[in-house]
């Protein structure tokens, strides 16, 4: 999968999205409960794609419920637009709608199955208060943009692939036109070649449209395939960040080492050799984790580990052309 030549990050204009020391708590204990999220920050600016990725559990879909406004948020902010929108309520949500949308993982789950194609397309054109012929045929337009045929408005999900599915999700997440999209694990589900289509389909409509992605995912590879910026995340903290082709070409912290050698290639002599570096770096498998919840959360996995990481949370710090939160990440 080789990586979209993408736009050049806009710069001097205001970001569409800026989340600032996001903060997201579950479970009992207020506010000495466990976080989700811990002191994110982040900025999507017009028409730029950064992508969040991390294993299982880092808080990548958190992060996207806040701003989604589906999680309570305890601390941070979250501005959409120069608006604070971190304790939006029901009201102010439901203004936000056609503005903020979201793709997610599994496109059958997200379609009613007892509803045509049209019909949600339509939904929340409807609740917009557009016509219903002029809903219908604004459907029938968007599924054509997303490379579908117009008359599948009479069909049902069961009716379609996967791929098609999530081509259908699209559709319904832009036939409002918004101007950012939560992207959570669109193309995870899929096989590879699909993946790439709909990788592809993205690409091509935030260019057309304009549109700002927030893309989450758990490849580095896919994220690195359509993000000008990338956000890795370990644990719920930010453990690098910066220009794609920086954090996935030359990555400098362990994790994100770890997370590039593990990323899968179609050819058997380079996904050889990264097992075998991958094997030789140190790096403990998943599961192990620090519990003292001091520190550096990726600590008790890392083979340049001190006492000084497990007392003393490191923070982000510029090198090269990236943000790095690691003591050792120099050497």
């Amino acid at each position: 999968m080789s990586t979209i030549a993408a736009a050049p990050t806009p710069t001097g204009t205001a970001p569409v999205l800026e989340v600032t020391d996001l903060v997201v708590r579950y479970g009992r204990g207020g506010r000495n409960a466990p976080a989700a999220v811990d002191r994110v920050s982040l900025r999507i600016a017009p028409g730029e794609t950064v992508g969040l990725v991390g294993e299982s559990g880092s808080g990548k879909t958190t992060i996207g419920k806040a701003i989604l406004g589906l999680t309570r948020v305890a601390g941070g902010s979250i501005r959409y637009g120069g608006r604070d929108i971190t304790h939006a309520g029901p009201r102010e949500r439901r203004s936000l709608g056609g503005e903020l949308r979201a793709i997610f993982q599994d496109p059958f789950s997200s379609l009613n199955p007892r509803r045509t194609i049209g019909a949600s397309l339509a939904e929340p054109l409807r609740i917009q208060g557009i016509p219903a012929g002029e809903a219908l045929q604004r459907a029938r337009d968007m599924l054509e943009s997303v490379g579908l045929p117009a008359e599948a408005v009479s069909r049902y999900p069961r009716q379609f692939s996967g791929g098609q599915r999530q081509r259908i999700a699209v559709a319904r997440a832009l036939i409002t036109q918004p101007e950012l999209v939560i992207c959570d694990e669109p193309v995870s589900s899929l096989d590879l070649s699909t993946q790439a289509q709909v990788l592809n389909l993205l690409a091509d409509l935030r260019a057309d449209r304009g549109l700002s992605y927030l893309f989450i995912a758990h490849d580095i590879a896919v994220v690195s395939f359509l993000a000008q910026r990338v956000v890795v995340l370990y644990r719920g903290q930010v453990m690098e960040s910066g220009p794609s082709r920086e954090v996935t070409e030359n990555p400098r912290h362990p994790f994100t080492q770890a997370l590039t050698a593990a990323s899968p290639v179609p050819r058997p002599a380079e996904q050889a050799e990264r097992r075998a570096r991958r094997e030789a770096s140190g790096v403990k498998p998943a599961g192990i984790v620090d519990t003292a919840g001091v520190g550096c959360p990726f600590a008790n996995r890392c083979p340049l580990a001190t006492e000084l990481c497990r007392t003393e949370r490191p923070a982000l710090r510029a090198l090269g052309g990236a943000e790095v939160a690691c003591h050792y990440a120099t050497e």
